[in-house]
């Protein structure tokens, strides 16, 4: 008869048991047993931790751990195990549900939040400085854009001063030069009566240039004595003041201080001419080219008569 086979071969592993990997290459390593804690580690721990508890905390940190468990407390609902949620109970209440009537739909479920306030200010204070400071803000922006409309209304305004400044020059040395034109033919004709900007060529005065180009006149007339008065200067140093040279001529004895000049006093009548407006100016300068010379300063042309017919107009908004 025969009998089971006793090979271990044929006998099936115990599902408990694993089979070992002779072929994987992972190393494992051994575990290291646990150390235990000498007595300097031990001592060096309590060290930290008694010092960790005895230390006095800032601050800052009393109020973060104040602020944290006030959240922490308001975020938990009241347990039902307590008086006051027992209380409630007894009157109606149920967890879950709002106070007050059943009928209010707008009754509070939850409970108003708490907002602290860390100043000694009184209650709305906030309120208030964030009205003013709204206020202010507005306020400012309104300076702001005034300001800067101001601002571009004062560069406009400059820069036409400017350019009518520009044109007022250019009118006067037209009329100084046709003035002076008209002399010397007067003077070819045989009057040599002198005229005021012949005086003012001498350095004697300027008050009977015409009022509307004297300004030109008399700032020339002062750049020419600077210019004299830095060659007296530079003559002063290398001549000898007993030297009489026969050739001077007066221009030369002025230079050299040989002779006093005179000088113009203020001129009121000057002064008050400059204060008109620039425009003002302009026109009264245009309106004599026109009137004595036939010329207009905008078509920048003397006309052969007085009616000036192929002129548009007296004003440069007629030449555009």
């Amino acid at each position: 008869m025969a009998t089971g086979s006793s090979d271990p071969a044929q006998i099936p592993a115990s599902g408990d048991e694993e089979e070992e990997d002779y072929m994987s290459m992972a190393i494992v390593e051994p575990t290291k047993p646990k150390e235990r804690e000498t007595y300097s580690q031990r001592r060096k721990r309590k060290e930290r931790e008694a010092e960790e508890k005895g230390r006095t905390k800032s601050k800052k940190e009393l109020e973060e751990e104040a602020a944290a468990a006030r959240e922490a407390a308001l975020a938990t609902s009241l347990s039902s195990d307590s008086k006051g949620f027992k209380m409630m109970a007894k009157l109606g209440f149920k967890q879950g549900e709002a106070l007050g009537a059943v009928k209010n739909s707008n009754a509070r479920i939850e409970p108003v939040q708490l907002q602290m306030k860390d100043d000694r200010g009184g209650i709305g204070l906030d309120t208030e400085k964030k009205r003013k400071f709204r206020e202010q803000v507005e306020g400012e922006a309104k300076r702001v854009k005034g300001d800067e409309g101001d601002f571009r209304e004062r560069v406009a305004n400059e820069r036409e001063e400017r350019r009518l400044e520009g044109q007022i020059r250019g009118a006067m040395r037209i009329a100084e030069r046709m003035d002076t034109e008209a002399a010397e033919e007067k003077r070819e004709a045989g009057d040599s009566n002198e005229t005021g900007i012949d005086e003012a060529k001498k350095g004697s005065s300027t008050e009977k240039v015409n009022i509307l180009w004297r300004s030109l006149v008399r700032e020339r007339v002062e750049k020419e004595r600077e210019r004299r008065m830095r060659y007296d200067l530079t003559q002063s140093l290398s001549r000898n003041a007993k030297y009489d040279d026969l050739e001077e001529d007066e221009q030369d004895r002025l230079a050299l201080g040989k002779e006093e000049e005179i000088l113009d006093e203020d001129d009121p009548e000057l002064d008050e001419f400059l204060q008109m407006d620039a425009s003002e100016r302009l026109q009264r300068l245009v309106s004599y080219l026109r009137e004595t010379y036939s010329y207009c300063f905008w078509c920048k042309y003397q006309y052969p008569d007085a009616e000036m017919e192929a002129c548009p107009g007296i004003t440069e908004d007629y030449h555009d």
